[in-house]
């Protein structure tokens, strides 16, 4: 049995759907930041996708961040140590600076700007120390909880226009195509314990949003772009944050699909409703 801390989320509802070995659960079932070997003694492996992700809120509230991203990672990841059984952690594209002008590798030099950031950060730290695995990645959607894509949904069928930050550049990660390839790593297990595990190529916010607008059938061109300067947040956002996939594929692991057939691949799969039906925001 795979074990899923934090599973009731995007990731956590497409590893329980794509596996009949996940036992995905709450963070209310298995509350990472107490969690000893006792809790882990039927698990096969864990897959943690608990995680404290609100980045502004994380800001004001960076203790609890901490205790939810870095606390309960290290504990996982000494509980598993224990009893021999593999730990994969899911960070973040935000562990690194967003200076970048080119793909970042997994020994590339880190510099999170963020709260969030810094304590994804001390999560990765404490994984790696006790023998866990480590797979970043960024730009996540799927069908279940709140994300981009299912926002921008929600926005053709209630906006004439929508402004969209065209500075920020990374790479859109279908939670199915995610899921799949966290699965495929419990089984092989590569020597390589630092993975980054995205979709293929990159756009900006401003191009995935006219893409989702395209594939509802819907006027891409009332997609306009802005800057991040225009909408200012507590946390600053990586300006760009593309993760290369080349340490995931020397490891022998399937690449991740393109991100724009992937968007293709999760309209059709239903994981926003059609133009005239988008799901409100949330």
């Amino acid at each position: 049995m795979i074990l899923v801390p934090g599973g009731r989320g995007q990731l956590g509802h497409d590893l329980a759907a794509l596996s009949a070995d996940v036992r995905a659960v709450s963070s209310a079932e298995l509350d990472v930041t107490k969690v000893t070997a006792a809790d882990l003694a039927s698990a096969a492996a864990v897959i943690n996708c608990a995680a404290y992700t609100a980045v502004d809120a994380a800001e004001t509230d960076e203790d609890r961040a901490f205790a939810v991203n870095a606390v309960g990672p290290g504990l996982l990841a000494e509980a598993c140590a224990s009893l021999g059984i593999p730990m994969i952690h899911v960070s973040t594209d935000y562990v690194f600076s967003g200076e970048g002008t080119r793909p970042y590798e997994t020994s590339d030099p880190v510099g999170p700007k963020s709260a969030y950031g810094r304590t994804k950060l001390e999560g990765e730290h404490r994984v790696l120390e006790a023998g866990g695995y480590v797979v970043r990645t960024a730009w996540v959607y799927g069908e279940h909880g709140s994300n981009f894509v299912k926002t921008m949904a929600a926005l053709e069928s209630s906006r004439p226009t929508v402004s969209v930050v065209d500075d920020q550049t990374g790479s859109p990660t279908w939670s199915h195509d995610l899921a799949a390839g966290l699965l495929e790593l419990t089984s092989v297990l590569p020597p390589q314990r630092l993975l980054h595990a995205t979709s293929a190529g990159e756009t900006t916010w401003f191009r995935f949003a006219q893409a989702v607008f395209e594939e509802l059938g819907a006027d891409s061109t009332r997609v306009r772009p802005c800057t991040t300067a225009d909408f200012p947040r507590p946390a600053p956002r990586p300006a760009y944050s593309v993760l290369s996939g080349a340490a995931w594929s020397a490891a022998g692991l399937r690449p991740l699909p393109h991100w724009r057939s992937a968007l293709s691949a999760a309209v059709e799969a239903g994981v926003v409703a059609p133009r005239g039906g988008a799901a409100p925001l949330e």
